[in-house]
């Protein structure tokens, strides 16, 4: 191998590709998202979380998440956090979003900036259903 890492393994933006095969768009750099923080859900070996799922933040979504014990809507400026409003992109964690669906309060996702690693965890079709924007 000559360096490169496979599309699922976080090849960085210019390689990885979304849940429609295409070049993996940007989430959101205000606020600045992903794992990496790079404003793209790229992922790679040390993201244990799978923050690959590009996802419209919306109040009941953040209420939610805060009642599972990940609290996205208070400000951290210790760490750079500004806090999540509803309409904010964030690189969710693929499990989460997940679980959200299975609960009826999955937020909306943008699928040009959903990472393909997310289709180890979600179906295409659900998030298909929640897209943000016409496919």
């Amino acid at each position: 191998m000559d360096g490169e890492r496979d599309e699922r393994g976080g090849g960085g933006p210019k390689r990885a590709k979304n849940v429609l095969g295409l070049p993996l768009a940007d989430c959101s750099h205000a606020p600045l998202t992903g794992f990496f923080r790079d404003g793209c859900c790229n992922t790679g070996p040390m993201d244990r979380g799978v923050h690959t799922v590009c996802a419209v933040m919306t109040a009941e979504f953040l209420a939610f998440s805060k009642s599972r014990g990940n609290d996205l809507s208070t400000p951290m400026p210790q760490y750079g956090f500004p806090g999540l409003k509803p309409g904010d992109q964030w690189c969710l964690c693929a499990a989460r979003w997940q679980e959200a669906l299975l609960e009826g309060k999955a937020p909306k996702v943008n699928l040009r900036a959903t990472h393909v690693a997310t289709l180890d965890i979600c179906a295409l079709d659900d998030l298909k259903a929640h897209a943000a924007e016409d496919v």
